[in-house]
């Protein structure tokens, strides 16, 4: 298997994805008509699974799992996977939005997640989520886009906040509230959201609402090396694990020895305790359920963990230009210079001596070259899904990313050549000769 990714075609083929994918429930969205595409089937996680080997995945809200046992060799074959996540950092509409101040028309935000606030100051947003409506069975829930510019959050003239090139401060109760007309004239959001899945007003029950910004992703620099998006953190990996999840079970070398599985679970970035999280029981039950398809039992589903191995796939800081004080000076990390293992000794990342193993085999057999990110000691670390995954299955664990700059800004930054090599090394660890 040569696991080789155009790096046109992948860069172009990001940009397509997020710009497709403005919230993680149409992200999840996404990666389905991937895995359509490729041949999977959807299973509902409430229906009677397959006994049969097959290619499969099931959609939990923003969240998606997808595996395939076609060379599974017996119940207590181990699993290999890939683990991202769907969210962004970003400002959630509120339940009762609806504002008018001074003359304008105004929506209530909360800010979900840890974004640089003042990347959101003076951008044409859309709205993205989904809205759950009266329906003749309960309560059913509508996918909302809307892709026009809605909403804006104007920032305070210099003329009238003459430090804030020296000392920008945000309250995100009352100086991110973005505007979204003028006069009064503003239709409530109510009934703005049953306009938009065509229902009555009093139909409307809630809404998981966010803002994204309407700017496309693109290629940038004078030889488009580089590539400006929103969301790359992370739909990078969402992407580049689902692109590598396809070519690796399509793959014509010898049969895997593992269970593939793509997993891309929403809210990492508000700390994954949720039904649909990194640290819920969704990804161990769907693993055991897989388990119990091939003919097994709970024991050999414990059998099968005992040699999984996860690749917790996020985002890794890139040294940036202007500081680079803030970075470990023996672990400078290029764009460009392909995927990033991501290492911390206070277990905020899983990684190892043998899953970095793993994973370095992976970017040789893959023939990328392979960075190492540690953060300063003076300076804090961020986490992942890995350590809590790793807890969760009680297995060897790999956190790693792609290199970018300006992560959880509104718009951020990345190599345009790093998601072919991204996604050839994923595809190199799900393989069948690691």
């Amino acid at each position: 298997m040569s696991h080789s990714f155009d790096p046109e075609v992948e860069a172009r083929g990001l940009c397509q994805f997020i710009d497709s994918s403005p919230s993680p429930f149409h992200a999840v969205q996404s990666a389905g008509a991937m895995l359509d595409a490729a041949g999977f089937i959807e299973l509902a996680e409430g229906d009677a699974w397959p006994q049969q080997a097959g290619r499969f995945y099931t959609i939990r809200a923003g969240s998606l799992a997808a595996w395939s046992t076609e060379h599974a060799d017996g119940a207590t074959t181990p699993f290999r996977v890939v683990g991202a996540h769907t969210d962004s950092p970003n400002l959630r509409i509120r339940p009762n939005p609806d504002l008018h101040r001074y003359g304008w028309d105004q929506l209530a935000c909360e800010v979900y997640g840890g974004p640089l606030l003042n990347s959101w100051l003076d951008r044409d947003l859309g709205l993205s989520g989904r809205v759950s409506v009266r329906g003749r069975a309960g309560v059913e829930t509508h996918l909302v886009l809307v892709d026009t510019p809605t909403l804006r959050v104007p920032q305070l003239a210099i003329h009238l906040d003459r430090g804030a090139n020296d000392s920008l401060t945000l309250n995100p109760q009352t100086h991110v509230v973005p505007v979204w007309g003028y006069g009064g004239s503003a239709p409530a959001m109510r009934e703005f959201m049953s306009r938009e899945v065509g229902c009555d007003v009093d139909d409307v029950l809630a809404w998981d609402l966010m803002t994204h910004d309407l700017t496309p992703s693109t290629l940038l620099g004078h030889d488009d090396s580089l590539l400006a998006a929103p969301r790359l953190d992370n739909l990078g990996t969402s992407y580049c694990g689902t692109r590598a999840f396809v070519d690796a079970v399509d793959g014509d070398g010898p049969a895997t020895p593992y269970v593939q599985v793509l997993v891309l679970f929403d809210h990492e970035e508000i700390g994954s305790m949720t039904e649909r999280g990194g640290f819920s029981s969704m990804l161990p039950q769907i693993m055991e359920r897989i388990t119990r398809s091939l003919g097994g039992d709970r024991d050999d589903y414990q059998r099968a963990l005992a040699a999984t191995v996860v690749a917790s796939g996020d985002m890794a800081h890139a040294t940036h230009p202007s500081y680079p004080e803030k970075h470990e000076p023996n672990h400078q990390v290029a764009l460009n210079g392909g995927p990033v293992l991501k290492v911390n000794v206070k277990g905020r990342y899983a990684t190892d001596a043998v899953s970095a193993g793993w994973f370095r085999l992976a970017c040789d057999q893959a023939g990328v070259p392979m960075q190492e990110f540690a953060a300063r000691g003076d300076m804090p670390c961020g986490s992942t899904i890995g350590p809590m995954t790793a807890a969760q299955l009680g297995v060897s664990t790999i956190d790693f990313g792609a290199p970018m700059l300006s992560m959880h800004s509104a718009r951020e930054l990345m190599g345009a050549e790093d998601p072919a090599m991204y996604a050839a090394a994923l595809s190199a660890f799900l393989s069948p000769q690691l």
